[in-house]
């Protein structure tokens, strides 16, 4: 009983000294290891040289980086920072903590509608009684028209016009109909609104039901003919808001530039990795008989062209038994090719069969299982004097095993942000765990991107990416805070995803170059984990761009989000799954089959998407997509260095925290110390409960200063803010290079020496484990000897000594006073060092 109670005494005094130490030891900690960061990002660094020193006796190992800094002038102080914002949102129907209205996540837009339908008996201008009819709508200085027609009375339009309230100033609507003339267009009649009788509608009420009016002449008596019209006041909610003209476009002129400034939604291709299993070949018959063929299969499929190895069995049944990957896209338009060819020359490779397979009919994999083969026949073609080529009567055979690869995620994102990890095959999808709603409001301060009229101007829409659905804005024309106002859902089926967030300027306007570009305003990534539940995220996120003169802030967008989770059991079971599906750790593909496939499946993407109507841009959809982020940048390598010593300060300052322990620099926490080593060693039982009870007593401690906010572009973890100029050219220098061969030389110099430290890091760190492997191999015959021999009087003295009384001993020697400690290497550190490694076989 008394055991008991000494144990529960010393437990609870374990809690004590943890939880004190959690409070003084977890601050200095992270104090320490943002003043090193800080220090070491103060202006533009490069990688000197690294030292370090490793001990055997313990897992102290001390890694200083020095570097050389390069100063330069620190650009003005900018606010790149994220800012919480209170907005109207939903029309401030609010009940609780949600809203209520059905566009809930973004401020009410009122809008004027004129839906134009139809008209009838309509008079005529000519003999033929017909005429040419248009409809002019009519607002204050805002004027929409609708397409005429020839040599018709009863024409049909239904069409929807737009006009925003907060632009209105005008208190009469009219609306007009007028007959198309080569010199001057009639008039025919019209029917005019007050806008103080116009009715309000609110979805989900239905539709406003059109009505027929009689036309009046200027003089406001009755004319010939009626007009079919339905106006209303409603907002963007309305079913008709996406397909209507907007007064906000009335300097767009054209169908296609009409088409190019509305909201759309886009679906990606459904994409699928295709297995090609090569096994062999039978019956070839090269051209020369005299020789041992060198024979290889080469496939194509689109764009995308691979090939095996030469078959090392020099006959004419090679075989190769080598698997192809490429990326096909739903429809299957374009079949597999697969030709056999005999490389007779250098540069000169001979066809000795080809066929095609349509993919439509290849077997489709869910799991592991491997799929049956299937011989094909390979059709030969002699070419007969400028013939019609000729089949041979005796075909050869190709051997292989292809299939669809439905278990597999098709990576088209780069794996660190991606917003989808399903399977292709829909019946491996598991059920949905919450919905994703985004309220994309409106922009700030946005920088002009063009002229136009010798005055700068800028069109912004905007790109959500997330899962296979993409979704665009209307665009805003000639506006620096333009105000959309769209809401858009996703249905989320893991939350371990991100959502993407791209502003972009429409450069195919007021009949500009079709082969022009949307440029790059800015982007925002939001990680759906980050957020809590049923909270509506509110901020204004700063729009950075990177441009070969430094960092650029473009303006702001003012974004709402909310991620609703159905089910908080499904999700926490998420926690415990794999993140990509099974198929990728029972058959992992190789990072190169991946690169690879990436950029296949991003090609794919951006041209399909880019053949919509109206289209998202290939410039558009690689942005988002992040394509070529996999290039060479030496700012983007130093903001990974320093990403690695922020994870690595928190071990180094918890060692320089240790090493203050050992020296006694504060004498009552080295004695704290000392009693709860004690404890912890004649009660081993105590550790693992004292260990995962400190680890809960920290993460209770900072639970209130858990971020609020989700997490933004950081230029100062990028290294952006202060990156050289050089460094940034460098980063936006084509692929291979276009600078001249002095600036190529000075940059590969510069990479030779960054290289040639790391080399030196690396070598070095080979030496370490080649010297603790040579302990027992008796490269050195007496250090092999004398480890030997310790190691049997060690096993001798630990047989017979408690590993109680052995751990308190060895403790308390690594806590002794520095009284009696000597500034000289201990003995199991001159004896490591002085251990052979296999740097002499170097050359």
């Amino acid at each position: 009983m008394m055991l008991h109670v000494v144990s529960n005494a010393c437990f609870l005094l374990c809690v004590g000294c943890a939880y004190v130490n959690s409070y003084f030891l977890y601050p200095r900690i992270f104090l320490l290891s943002s003043h090193r960061l800080e220090g070491l990002r103060e202006g533009s660094t490069t990688l000197s040289f690294w030292t370090y020193d490793f001990s055997i006796s313990g897992f102290n190992s001390k890694l200083e980086a020095h570097m050389s800094l390069t100063k330069m002038q620190r650009p003005p102080h900018e606010d790149f920072s994220l800012k919480e914002t209170k907005p109207h949102l939903g029309g401030g129907k609010v009940t609780g903590d949600k809203l209520t209205s059905t566009y809930d996540l973004v401020e009410q837009m009122q809008y004027l509608y004129v839906r134009v339908v139809k008209a009838k008996d309509l008079p005529g201008k000519d003999v033929s009684g017909s005429c040419d009819p248009y409809v002019e709508v009519r607002l204050g200085n805002y004027k929409g028209t609708t397409r005429h027609f020839e040599k018709k009375s009863n024409p049909e339009w239904n069409q929807v016009f737009a006009f925003s309230k907060d632009r209105i100033q005008a208190s009469v609507l009219e609306v007009s109909v007028k007959d198309k003339d080569v010199v001057k267009d009639d008039f025919i009649g019209r029917v005019v609104f007050d806008m103080n009788e116009i009715p309000k509608r609110v979805p989900p009420d239905s539709p406003l039901a059109p009505q027929w009016y009689r036309l009046e002449d200027r003089k406001s008596e009755k004319a010939k003919g009626e007009l079919m019209l339905a106006v209303w006041m409603g907002t963007q909610a309305d079913e008709a808001f996406p397909e209507a003209w907007h007064s906000d476009a009335a300097t767009v002129s054209g169908a296609d530039g009409l088409a190019n400034i509305r909201s759309k939604v886009y679906l990606s291709p459904k994409l699928w990795y295709l297995r090609v299993n090569v096994i062999e070949a039978q019956d070839l018959q090269p051209s020369d008989k005299g020789r041992y063929p060198e024979v290889y299969v080469k496939a194509i499929l689109g764009n995308q062209a691979l090939r095996t190895r030469v078959s090392m069995s020099k006959s004419i049944n090679p075989m190769w038994n080598e698997d192809l990957m490429f990326v096909a896209a739903e429809p299957f338009e374009e079949p597999l090719i697969l030709s056999v060819e005999d490389r007779v020359a250098p540069n000169k490779d001979e066809v000795l069969g080809r066929c095609g397979i349509p993919l439509q009919y290849v077997d489709r994999r869910l799991d592991h299982k491997p799929v049956n083969t299937r011989w094909f026949n390979l059709e030969k073609h002699i070419i007969v004097e400028g013939e019609k080529k000729k089949d041979m009567k005796f075909a050869s055979k190709i051997h292989l095993r292809v299939c669809l690869e439905g278990g597999y995620h098709v990576l088209d994102e780069s794996t660190h942000y991606s917003s989808d990890l399903r399977p292709t095959a829909k019946v491996l999808w598991k059920s949905s765990i919450g919905v994703l709603e985004l309220g994309i409001l409106n922009a700030q301060g946005l920088s002009p991107m063009k002229t136009k009229d010798g005055r700068a101007t800028t069109d912004a829409y905007c790109v959500a990416k997330y899962g296979q659905k993409w979704v665009r804005t209307r665009t805003i024309i000639d506006s620096f805070s333009p105000k959309w106002n769209e809401q858009y859902t996703w249905e989320v089926y893991d939350p371990c995803t991100v959502v993407t967030i791209g502003v972009f300027d429409n450069g195919h306007l007021h009949g500009g170059d079709k082969n022009g570009r949307d440029s790059r305003i800015g982007k925002v990534r939001i990680r759906l984990s980050t957020l809590e539940t049923d909270r509506v995220y509110t901020h204004s996120y700063p729009l950075l761009v990177l441009h070969p003169s430094g960092v650029k802030k473009m303006g702001e967008i003012h974004l709402a989000v909310r991620f609703t989770c159905s089910s908080l059991v499904n999700m926490m079971h998420l926690y415990s799954q794999p993140l990509l599906p099974k198929m990728h750790y029972i058959h992992p593909l190789t990072v190169s089959q991946l690169d690879s496939l990436r950029h296949q499946a991003t090609q794919i993407v951006s041209m399909r998407l880019n053949r919509a109507e109206p289209p998202l841009r290939k410039e558009v959809v690689e942005y988002m997509l992040d394509v070529g982020s996999h290039m060479w940048s030496m700012r983007r390598s130093k903001a990974n260095f320093f990403r690695i010593m922020g994870v690595m300060s928190g071990l180094v300052a918890v060692g320089k925290w240790f090493d203050s322990i050992c020296n006694w620099k504060n004498p009552i926490t080295t004695v704290l110390i000392h009693i709860l080593f004690l404890i912890l060693v004649m009660y081993p039982e105590l550790i693992l409960p004292t260990v995962f009870l400190y680890l809960f007593l920290i993460g209770v401690w900072y639970y209130r200063w858990r971020p609020r906010h989700p997490p933004h572009m950081d230029t100062r973890l990028s290294c952006a803010d202060n990156a050289h100029p050089d460094e940034l050219d460098e980063e936006f220098d084509t692929f291979p290079t276009s600078r001249p061969a002095d600036i190529v030389r000075m940059r590969y110099d510069r990479l030779r020496s960054i290289a040639g430290r790391i080399q030196t890091v690396v070598g070095d760190l080979a030496t370490q484990g080649e010297r603790l492997q040579n302990l027992l191999s008796w490269r050195d015959p007496r250090a092999t000897a004398l480890f030997v021999i310790f190691c049997l009087i060690s096993a001798s003295v630990l047989y017979v000594t408690p590993f109680q009384v052995v751990a308190l001993l060895g403790g308390f020697y690594v806590l002794r006073h520095p009284r009696f400690r000597y500034k000289l290497p201990s003995v199991p550190i001159n004896f490591f060092r002085r251990l052979p490694a296999r740097t002499d076989c170097m050359l």
